[in-house]
């Protein structure tokens, strides 16, 4: 871009519209709708596919859960289930069970998750109670049974 083209843009005279456009990324959106039956699976899927910029659509019919593959912007495609089907769409809040350091801390362990998975959690106040500090984790091996130089107070 040479130095004309740059105060070209400063004296630009049209109605906003720009030359350059943002162009969206790949991505890939999980969603999570509550699907009953057939009826809501291919109500859901054919709200999806209609969508511009939408490549693929997955659903998990026992898992509640839609998978969109495409140039689309996750709160557009959360809106677009909400408005088309009438059913309350959220952003998928779980990830694998292996994926969280406590998995029964409180709250990351979830009733209502499918198998498999635990809710996403990056409140630092849950993290704080899931790990143990360096002195705690000092004096629990220093009582320890495997720890062969241990304490023998007992």
């Amino acid at each position: 871009m040479g130095a004309l083209d740059h105060l070209s843009d400063f004296f630009d005279c049209s109605s906003g519209s720009s030359k350059l456009k943002k162009r969206r990324q790949l991505q890939t959106v999980e969603v999570k709708v509550r699907i009953d039956c057939e009826g809501c699976e291919r109500k859901v899927k054919r709200a999806l596919e209609g969508m511009k910029g939408v490549k693929q659509v997955d659903v998990e019919r026992k898992a509640n859960k839609v998978t969109v593959v495409g140039y689309v912007d996750p709160s557009k495609v959360v809106a677009r289930v909400a408005h088309r089907t009438g059913k309350k769409a959220e952003l998928w809040p779980y990830v694998p069970y292996d994926m969280v350091a406590h998995p029964y801390a409180p709250g990351v362990y979830d009733k209502k998750a499918p198998a498999g998975y635990v809710r996403n959690a990056e409140d630092p106040h849950v993290s704080q109670l899931a790990r143990a500090s360096s002195t705690e984790v000092r004096y629990t091996t220093a009582f320890s049974d495997e720890n062969p130089a241990a304490c023998a107070v007992m």
